[in-house]
């Protein structure tokens, strides 16, 4: 089972900690790398923007993604030098660097095989809490160039490896990379065998043809117009959660993550084949169900949500470290279905037709758009989001299992909820991340009873009826 949660949830047993950095001269060359031709990429530019327009925040405002994972051997420090130093020369991700002020983003980067990462002894960690401040403190943001850190905690017979990378340089794909990949080199590299050349996908050659792709749309694009008649037909802006939050009382609401079951294995497949007798799949009977509930709770008739999808298209993409994600829009009408079998297949195609936008950035919309569009969206948005991972599916997922895999991410700030499903062999669960007040609490323990109750009606009788909702509304 591999451990999800807030950085607060890592529970790292105490031992020695030594951290890998760049070296001083590694920096000063870095920082002495002129400017490049590729912009950042439409998501990381976004990201950057928010990251600056909140630097007085007084806290880590961007998302830091933590990975980790054992060792049960004890540590050649020697060994694990060469496999960090491997690992961020293999990704170009982590030869740039970015300006960031009032005036946008310019990227600039360097000769990736110059980089050095040199180990710093930090003494022994009895305590969690300060190991994880450590791991936090020791880790830059997307401003600075050196947004990554590794490290290990050492127990003498075996080790924790931990890898931080600001969201700016991975995604949800890139950080289970990391783990297959930091443990393949380093267990190389103690044999003495370690041969890392480059990895065969480039995020600058990406960003190139990101774009490229998006600099020729217009407004009388086929994909930028589908975009903006979704919105439109949502009151001119991105959905919010359908319950309220009270995250408007202050500038910025810290997250709240909370974890609850959905399904163990039989009722996990029991879904998956009610899905599809009816001509959808598991994702389909994900959102037919997120509309049914978001229906009972608030009587909307049109849902819209919104999931990530993967933007790698290249066969060394797919081993590639970066951000390579964009949002795409689920939409589908609920008012007239009498039943979740009369609205999974429609979900699903709502599902699949969205998938169609994942190169056209809702980012690079906003950049188009006139007021006579009539999008209301401001800059710095954000929305809820819907992701669903089969990690059964997953290259090596029993393997991550069994070395104590654990993906975390910060306690940053949040104004929406997203949700993450994900479906192992013997249960199946979300996490939802929302801002953390009472109101949102109790919107959250609400919407997941409702989402559960039609979840386990479909596993357990392969159906879910609310027709007596329809006739009460439309009366």
């Amino acid at each position: 089972m591999v451990s999800f949660g807030l950085i607060g949830d890592w529970k790292p047993e105490p031992g020695l900690v030594t951290t890998w950095k760049p070296s001083a001269d590694t920096i000063a060359r870095v920082h002495a790398a002129p400017p490049h031709p590729v912009p950042a990429s439409h998501i990381q530019e976004e990201y950057l923007k928010s990251a600056y327009r909140n630097r007085d925040s007084g806290f880590r405002f961007s998302r830091l993604c933590l990975v980790t994972f054992d060792i049960f051997e004890p540590l050649d420090s020697e060994a694990m030098t060469q496999a960090v130093n491997a690992f961020v020369r293999r990704h170009d991700t982590f030869a740039s660097w970015f300006d960031v002020d009032d005036d946008g983003v310019e990227r600039h980067v360097t000769d990736v095989e110059t980089i050095e990462l040199v180990p710093t002894e930090h003494g022994r960690f009895d305590d969690q809490e300060s190991l994880r401040e450590h791991v936090q403190n020791t880790t830059p943001g997307p401003t600075s160039w050196d947004c990554f850190s590794f490290g290990v905690v050492d127990r003498g017979s075996e080790f924790t490896v931990y890898a931080a990378v600001d969201h700016l340089d991975t995604d949800g794909i890139s950080q289970a990379l990391t783990v297959f990949e930091l443990r393949w080199l380093y267990l190389d590299a103690a044999k003495g065998a370690l041969d890392a050349g480059p990895c065969l996908g480039s995020y600058l050659e990406y960003c190139r043809r990101e774009r490229e792709a998006s600099s020729v749309l217009t407004l009388e694009s086929p994909e930028i117009r589908q975009w903006i008649d979704l919105v439109r037909s949502n009151g001119g802006d991105l959905p919010s959660f359908a319950l309220p939050l009270g995250a408007g009382t202050e500038k910025y609401t810290r997250s709240e993550v909370t974890m609850l079951p959905l399904f163990d294995h039989d009722e996990a497949q029991k879904f998956d084949e009610a899905c599809e007798r009816i001509g959808a799949k598991f994702t389909g009977g994900i959102f037919a169900a997120a509309a049914i509930a978001e229906y009972e709770l608030t009587g909307q008739e049109s849902y819209l949500g919104l999931t990530p999808k993967s933007t790698r298209s290249t066969p060394g993409e797919f081993g590639a470290i970066g951000w390579f994600s964009s949002l795409v829009p689920v939409h589908f009408a609920v008012g007239g279905a009498l039943a979740f079998s009369h609205l999974a297949g429609s979900a699903q195609r709502a599902f699949e037709t969205g998938k169609l936008l994942a190169d056209v950035s809702y980012h690079r919309v906003l950049e188009l758009i006139t007021p006579e569009s009539g999008i209301t969206t401001q800059p710095g948005w954000s929305a809820p989001m819907i992701s669903y991972v089969d990690v059964r599916k997953l290259p090596g997922a029993d393997v991550v299992s069994s070395i104590n895999g654990g993906l975390f991410g910060n306690q940053g700030s949040s104004d929406e909820v997203y949700m993450w499903i994900n479906r192992f062999e013997e249960q199946t669960g979300i996490t939802f991340m929302y801002p953390g007040t009472d109101t949102a609490r109790e919107s959250i323990r609400r919407y997941y009873d409702k989402i559960s109750e039609i979840f386990l009606s479909v596993a357990r009788t392969g159906e879910y009826s609310f027709a007596e909702s329809v006739a009460g509304r439309t009366a």
